[in-house]
């Protein structure tokens, strides 16, 4: 069975290199990992070292539309990176410019309610407790100078 091989192919508004193996040309995507394109190619049947080139535009469709909706196809919850959506409460697999957003709007929320995280935030300082008094520094490095 010959296809039709295409250089790049694009996918969920991203553009992939057509020489890269399925799971890891869709890992390219913002917001699937290698584990979850592993568990997109198990659901639809796919073979993970087929080249993403040869894909055809049926194939592609069926990628996108498990983007849109993995627990249609039977994807488990714990896989996806939006569990208890704050406004909504459910659980979603956010992918691409989604992703970029709701991440923006989480950190607006937190700096406007005030939570110490959003005063990190706001502040620009380091938010998961990482150590500041060295690392993390603006501007040109200082060191310590010697005497001579």
């Amino acid at each position: 069975m010959s296809r039709e091989y295409r250089h790049i192919v694009r996918i969920a508004g991203t553009d992939i290199s057509g020489e890269l193996s399925l799971p890891w040309g869709l890992s390219k995507i913002k917001g699937v990992g290698y584990n979850f394109a592993m568990a997109i190619c198990r659901v639809l049947g796919l073979d993970p070292r087929m080249k993403i080139g040869f894909l055809n535009d049926a194939e592609v469709e069926k990628i996108e539309d498990v983007l849109r909706n993995p627990a249609k196809y039977g994807i488990p919850v714990w896989m996806f990176n939006r569990r208890k959506d704050y406004e909504t409460g459910r659980d979603m697999h956010l992918v691409g410019s989604d992703l970029i957003f709701y991440a923006r709007q989480d950190i607006e929320r937190e700096i406007r309610i005030r939570s110490w995280r959003g005063i990190r935030h706001a502040l620009g300082y380091k938010v998961r407790g990482q150590r500041t008094h060295t690392t993390g520094r603006l501007g040109p490095t200082v060191g310590v100078k010697r005497r001579r």
